[in-house]
């Protein structure tokens, strides 16, 4: 049975996961962590995509980005996929695939969406168990959105240049977003969408997306589809 066709929208946030082959560990020093990021950035400006959050956990990678054009996000991945697997392999005297064959996706709606998936992906240390909050966490964008650290990955998504007028009035903001935890429902939907190849948003948004592409991007309700009703 052919895969279902990535569900991509040029313009709209996507939140990508990038695992680990088996579930392997792909980061096995800071030094990796950086290189990956140093080539995140170059990879991201040649196809034309806008990162807006990222972890780099142990053995995957969360990424928040705005392809700009349909084959934008698959060229980004084949491209920085490439280019760390040979470092790696360079590095630690290995061979042979270090990521998953293929990357999980799901289109994010604007709004408090695209803030929560950030929220989310920063928060991936904290959720593991590998420290208390994400801000003692060095490999991820949230002192960049959370304290002002300067980066050379990132680049804001609107919803986040709403917070406030001004640099400090959103860092605030922004740091306000995490005196709540996140529900284990919106992390049940997130990760849903995400495994799932759908679309993460309210109801007019997965038909507004449903419309444009032309195909489902919610799971099915369960159970037989009913039959239509005679007069």
């Amino acid at each position: 049975m052919p895969r279902r066709a990535r569900v991509l929208l040029p313009g709209v946030p996507l939140h990508v996961i990038q695992r680990g082959n088996n579930r392997q560990a792909c980061f096995f020093a800071d030094e990796d962590c950086s290189r990956f990021l140093e080539w995140l950035a170059e990879c991201a400006e040649e196809a034309s995509c806008r990162v807006h959050a990222y972890v780099l956990m142990t053995n995957h990678v969360h990424l928040l980005l705005t392809p700009q054009r349909w084959d934008s996000a698959g060229l980004l991945l084949k491209r920085l996929g490439q280019r760390y697997v040979q470092y790696v392999n360079r590095t630690y005297r290995r061979s042979g695939t270090l990521w998953e064959g293929r990357f999980r996706s799901c289109l994010v709606a604007d709004e408090r969406y695209v803030l929560t998936c950030q929220r989310y992906i920063e928060l991936n240390p904290v959720r593991a168990g590998m420290v208390e909050h994400p801000a003692e966490y060095p490999w991820s964008s949230y002192r960049c959105s959370a304290r002002g650290e300067s980066s050379d990955v990132l680049t804001p998504h609107s919803a986040y240049l709403e917070l406030g007028n001004t640099m400090p009035e959103r860092l605030t903001a922004y740091r306000s977003l995490f005196e709540d935890a996140l529900g284990t429902e919106v992390v049940h939907e997130i990760r849903s969408a995400t495994n799932g190849n759908y679309a993460l948003g309210s109801e007019r948004f997965r038909e507004e997306v449903e419309r444009t592409l032309g195909r489902r991007v919610a799971p099915g309700r369960p159970g037989r589809p009913k039959k239509a009703l005679t007069s």
